[in-house]
């Protein structure tokens, strides 16, 4: 993948519809390879511009999606490109460590094909 991300990136995403925000809340290395630990958010935007003012208020997006775990292939099948970088909050990562507690799975689909968009 060219672009590197990292946890705390706020991600981009375009549909037909309008674009759609990410957001990196885990990467973690495990032995079947990269596991992103993504949250999508619920609201689309008609432009870039639209998105990151959304952004510099985060407390006013509503959440689609509190988590999703990703393998690096499905991660990569995922057009996204990163806005900026903010630290993750623990009600962010509480999602998160539901799943390691839970022993969650890993899906191999992208996060728009998780999310029911296309």
């Amino acid at each position: 993948m060219e672009q590197q991300f990292a946890s705390g990136d706020d991600l981009i995403f375009q549909l037909e519809s309008g674009f759609g925000l990410l957001r990196v809340i885990s990467i973690e290395e495990s032995e079947a390879g990269t596991i992103w630990h993504l949250m999508a958010y619920e609201e689309l935007f008609p432009d870039v511009e639209s998105a990151e003012r959304a952004l510099a208020d985060p407390a006013s997006l509503q959440i689609r999606k509190d988590h999703m775990a990703l393998t690096a292939r499905a991660f990569e099948r995922t057009p996204a490109a990163r806005l900026g970088n903010r630290p993750v909050t623990n009600g962010e990562r509480a999602a998160y460590q539901k799943w390691v507690e839970s022993g969650g799975e890993v899906a191999d689909r992208s996060a728009l094909l998780m999310l029911g968009l296309r």
